[in-house]
């Protein structure tokens, strides 16, 4: 099957019922028009099991195996609009919990490179092997510790973290650079708070904003 053919999908995957996604984000609020035409671009029905398709272009989270989701489509809306709301431009932007790569194919449209961290290799594998025959090839890719970082490549315009730490990891502060900004659900169990964090010249100024459920972040990775 082609590439075309992919993205577009038919039926319960047609551009029809994402249009109908994007309209039902847009009355929840968001409001980057460039945030919802990436949504409306990106294929979530081949992201996930085809047993699951009928459920791509609803607003919830999904599994995608190894105990791990694809995030709700309202919340991977937010957290990117709010990330691309930054004073500085972003160019280089680390993403922390590839998963499946929904959302890394949405940033992927927005930024000029994505640097993706995945705790558990065998997802990212899956990642790598989908996102650039979909047309997504602006991306690298490391299978590591998210709490790490990516030091090599740092320091980075906006960081987006798709999983809960207890509180903001001072190694991801630090590759910040000055202007940018983090979006990261923080908190512990049930309780997760969004929070965008911003690098100023003399330190960082922090903002919480929606109660968010991510699954924790956790050290270490697998191979």
């Amino acid at each position: 099957m082609n590439e075309s053919i992919q993205r577009e999908g038919i039926g319960m995957t047609s551009l029809r019922t994402r249009r109908r996604l994007v309209d039902r984000l847009r009355l929840d609020g968001i409001q980057s028009e460039t945030v919802l035409a990436a949504i409306q671009n990106t294929p979530r029905h081949l992201f996930i099991d085809q047993a699951l398709a009928h459920k791509a272009y609803e607003d919830t989270a999904l599994p995608i195996g190894q105990n791990q989701t694809i995030s709700q489509p309202f919340v991977v809306a937010l957290m990117t609009e709010l990330l691309m709301q930054s004073s500085i431009p972003m160019n280089k932007v680390l993403e922390v919990g590839t998963g499946c790569g929904y959302q890394t194919a949405i940033l992927s449209q927005l930024v000029k490179w994505v640097f993706t961290i995945e705790r558990i290799g065998s997802l990212q594998q899956q990642a790598r092997e989908r996102l650039p025959g979909l047309g997504y090839r602006n991306i690298s890719y490391l299978n590591g510790d998210g709490f790490e970082g990516w030091s090599s490549n740092q320091p980075f315009d906006g960081i987006l973290v798709a999983a809960a730490p207890k509180e903001v990891p001072q190694t991801l502060l630090e590759q910040l650079a000055v202007g940018g900004r983090m979006v990261i659900p923080v908190g512990d169990g049930a309780r997760q708070d969004l929070r965008i964090v911003t690098r100023t010249e003399g330190g960082f100024s922090e903002e919480i904003r929606n109660g968010v459920r991510f699954v924790p972040m956790l050290n270490g990775h697998k191979i």
